[in-house]
């Protein structure tokens, strides 16, 4: 037989909550499966998928796109608000 904790029950929110112990090496977040039977409680692990995007067999996807070159990394000017005379608040900036 393992190991034998004492946990605590408490109240959190409308809800009841079990405070486990940091010697039982779970990590925060990490989702459980209870089961009661008989008035016995048993949780373990749920094994879920990692969350990571695999993005190594995405080339080749969109054959039709391809790499910018430097001179399609240069952006056009943007007219702003502040440079139109007609703006209210619009001075000149070599003055």
């Amino acid at each position: 037989m393992g190991e034998e904790y004492k946990a605590k029950v408490f109240k959190s929110g409308n809800s009841l909550a079990l405070r486990l112990p940091k010697g039982l090496g779970l990590t925060e977040g990490a989702e459980m499966r209870l089961r009661e039977e008989r008035g016995k409680f048993t949780f373990e692990p749920i094994d879920a998928p990692k969350r990571k995007i695999d993005i190594s067999k995405f080339a080749g996807k969109a054959p039709g796109l391809a790499p910018l070159t430097p001179e399609d990394r240069v952006l056009d000017e943007s007219p702003r608000v502040w440079d139109d005379p007609a703006w209210p608040g619009w001075h000149r900036s070599d003055e």
